[in-house]
């Protein structure tokens, strides 16, 4: 195992960092402690995700908060006037982690030119953190800095420092209309407070049952119909991929889904490793290899490749598991 440095779609892991400031671990903890790593999932039968069934960037974030011992405060909903008005009071505390937002309506974005305030136009699939059923909303997560007069001054985790966005157009984005893992608009968490002092390898200790959970598919939580886990979810990806993979599908699998579940997995595996769990980071470390050997015959078109790596990937989920659940106490 060799681990990786570099830049990767962790928006909201990003924000997390940004806002506990010095005191905040590594990204790769970070992301861990966020349960993403532990598992894949074909949403509704059809949607590739490398992270685990039912698991989104709002849980993920919840669970982080908490394993490192800190608190926050949590809000969403209202109208948009309401909304910012909270905004901009909270602002002059701290800044606000902000999202799930609608990567689309961030209008600085380059890739976003053209796209309407009214929400016709959309980001390219998978440019931000997670992706809902449908496949051209990209989700994201942004750091608010101030609220002054009709702007919105940010810092986002997708390359824009100090960005600014008039509030109707900002509002337009953090209603988070088509998104599909939630149904909040206007969510927002501030107020961090450190409420325990917990050394990063000691959150990820406690975090290892929640992890196995995750492993081993969450089938108590809600998702749509069809949707599939872990081994089961790579053979019918892999099935897909021989009968022809849908455009979209590939898109999305090209410029996010592999990327950010082989950063994921390369991140696990190194934080099991610093706290002993060998076994575990062992068989992370192998599914990263074979993952990231697949963009190249992603990319390149040769499908009999890729869907011989799904289904050389396929049991490794169930082996992540057990050795998992065998470690807890």
């Amino acid at each position: 195992m060799f681990a990786y440095v570099g830049s990767g779609p962790y928006c909201y892991s990003s924000c997390l960092a940004m806002v506990l400031g010095a005191e905040a671990p590594s990204l790769a903890v970070i992301e861990t402690l966020t349960g993403s790593p532990f598992g894949c999932q074909l949403i509704g039968g059809v949607v590739p995700l490398f992270d685990p069934y039912a698991w989104d960037p709002d849980r993920g974030l919840d669970a982080a908060i908490t394993l490192l011992g800190w608190s926050c405060t949590r809000t969403a909903g209202g109208p948009p006037a309401e909304a910012l008005v909270r905004l901009r009071a909270a602002c002059a505390r701290g800044p606000v982690l902000v999202g799930p937002v609608d990567m689309g309506l961030l209008h600085y974005q380059p890739e976003t030119r053209g796209a309407s305030i009214q929400g016709t136009g959309v980001a390219a699939p998978g440019v931000g953190d997670d992706v809902g059923g449908d496949l051209g909303v990209a989700d994201h997560y942004v750091v608010v800095l101030e609220v002054p007069d009709d702007t919105v001054l940010l810092h986002d985790p997708h390359g824009h420092p100090y960005a600014t966005l008039p509030t109707d157009r900002f509002a337009a984005s953090w209603e988070a209309e088509k998104i599909t893992y939630t149904d909040e608009p206007f969510v927002m968490r501030t107020d961090f407070v450190r409420r325990e002092q917990v050394a990063p390898a000691e959150a990820l200790g406690r975090s290892l049952a929640a992890a196995a959970d995750w492993a081993g598919g969450r089938e108590d939580l809600p998702m749509p119909a069809g949707s599939l886990a872990g081994g089961a979810a790579l053979e019918r990806l892999a099935a897909q991929v021989d009968g022809g993979l849908a455009a979209e599908v590939r898109v999305l699998l090209e410029v996010f889904a592999i990327r950010v579940g082989v950063r994921r997995l390369v991140d696990a595996a190194t934080c099991l490793a610093g706290i002993g769990r060998t076994e575990a980071a062992s068989i992370a470390t192998d599914q990263a290899r074979i993952l990231g050997g697949l963009q190249y015959p992603l990319v390149l078109g040769d499908d009999r490749a890729l869907a011989a790596g799904f289904r050389r990937l396929a049991p490794t989920y169930e082996r992540l598991h057990g050795v998992l659940a065998a470690s807890l106490p």
